[in-house]
């Protein structure tokens, strides 16, 4: 059997099963675990897996199907993380805008609770919480709504996001891929971002590590639209270096 073969057999385990050991994978292919590991630091880079403790469990397809609580779980120590560096950037009356997703409600709940802010959004889960506190302006953007990850979409919500113009715009993606830029899984959310993008003077990507390398069902925008992208750890050199051709800082 290839190495090859091997990360094919590899993908059809996650598909099984979600989740793969490197000790196990060690004895079914006869190779040593460092070999495994190499395997599986390789499909990481592509976007096919992400790495655990001891082994791998299935980046996207999975996530994919996961409702919003379960989403939240996934990546959470990395998306923390990213969460409290994008917070930083924001100041006290600052207009921003997220559009929908975990990592940026996870940015949200970071955004300190004395600054005076307004909030422009089509993600419910962040104009509820938000709307509990007396100090932040909400503006939930109307429209059709997604009801499995609460958010809303079409037409309307993009005449209504274009009444705003906000200093900092937070952009959570599933894809980040030099050759396709910036990418996601929902089509219905490709308008509303773009919109967002247009209307704010500074985009601001948030996204783990995993997301690097990787093009999802629907482009939003070439990279040169983000002026940060905040992750968990160094892209890989060669994203970096495109990455700052197009004038796009890395924090993390």
């Amino acid at each position: 059997m290839t190495a090859e073969q091997r990360k094919q057999k590899i993908l059809e385990l996650l598909k099984e099963n979600d989740t793969v050991r490197v000790t196990n994978l060690s004895r079914l292919f006869g190779v040593s675990e460092v070999t495994v590991r190499t395997y599986l630091e390789d499909m990481e880079k592509k976007g096919l897996l992400s790495r655990i403790h001891g082994g791998a469990v299935s980046s996207y397809k999975p996530y994919y199907s996961m409702n919003l609580n379960q989403r939240l779980e996934a990546n959470q120590k990395a998306k923390v993380a990213i969460a409290s560096r994008v917070a930083a950037l924001i100041q006290p009356n600052d207009t921003v805008m997220l559009n929908a997703g975990t990592t940026t409600l996870l940015v949200f709940r970071r955004f300190p609770v004395s600054y005076n802010l307004n909030i422009v959004t089509n993600s419910i889960s962040i104009a509820l919480e938000a709307s509990g506190n007396p100090n932040y302006n909400v503006f939930l953007a109307g429209g059709s709504v997604n009801t499995k990850y609460q958010f809303t979409y079409g037409s309307d919500t993009v005449a209504q996001i274009k009444n705003y113009h906000a200093d900092k715009m937070i952009l959570s993606v599933d894809g980040i891929c030099p050759a396709q830029g910036f990418s996601t899984y929902y089509n219905t959310e490709v308008s509303v971002a773009t919109a967002m993008i247009e209307q704010s003077d500074c985009c601001i990507v948030a996204a783990d590590r995993s997301k690097f390398g990787h093009s999802a069902l629907s482009k939003i925008s070439d990279l040169s639209v983000a002026d940060y992208i905040v992750t968990n750890e160094r892209p890989a050199v060669d994203i970096c270096e495109k990455l700052a051709q197009k004038g796009v800082t890395v924090l993390f």
